[in-house]
């Protein structure tokens, strides 16, 4: 059975699971009543971040016009436009084994796309989550459910995974931020 966790909280991914190298991190949501005339398209992200918390490049930011990094160790699905559905709308693979060294820790984010222009924020989104599956047998390990904490914001920083005395952990983040993707590429140090 999977480990739910609360904000904040941080577990073993690893550790606990030997030989664990490639896992899926499926990102999902619903949107409330909305009748602003426009779809509500939610972007999943992924950022490559250094022990100084930012990317080395712009090529360590994985989103839907970068679906796959330079090492191959994390691939972007493709975007989901509406949100369609049940189970994940996004879905983000990373293969632990091969995320080069210099990569400390793999933030990752949902943005509201052209939020702004469409009057969009995640207080009109329900039912959040993140949960990271063992790609080999499709067993679910972790889940994160984000809750209905925000109002304003149009980009929230849902979990990371990050390296921890040579095992692979998880913390649940769960923060929001105004500015949309241009402000948390900002934040990771990425060429907006």
């Amino acid at each position: 059975m999977a480990v739910s966790l609360q904000k904040g909280q941080k577990v073993d991914l690893t550790k606990g699971n030997p030989g664990l190298s490639k896992i899926v991190v499926g990102l999902g949501w619903d949107v409330n009543k909305y009748d602003g005339g426009a779809d509500f398209d939610l972007d999943a992200s992924a950022f490559l971040l250094t022990g100084a918390g930012k990317v080395a490049s712009d090529n360590d930011f994985v989103f839907y016009g970068n679906l796959k990094h330079s090492s191959g160790s994390v691939t972007h699905l493709g975007d989901n436009l509406t949100g369609e559905g049940d189970g994940d709308d996004e879905q983000i693979k990373v293969d632990l084994a091969s995320v080069p060294a210099t990569v400390e820790k793999i933030d990752f984010t949902v943005t509201i796309y052209d939020a702004d222009n469409r009057k969009q924020n995640f207080g009109q989104v329900s039912n959040a989550f993140i949960r990271i599956v063992d790609e080999s047998n499709n067993k679910e390990l972790i889940r994160y459910d984000l809750g209905e904490d925000f109002s304003v914001e149009t980009a929230v920083v849902v979990g990371e995974l990050y390296r921890n005395n040579g095992e692979w952990k998880f913390n649940a983040i769960g923060s929001g931020f105004s500015g949309g993707l241009a402000a948390l590429g900002k934040n990771f140090g990425v060429n907006v």
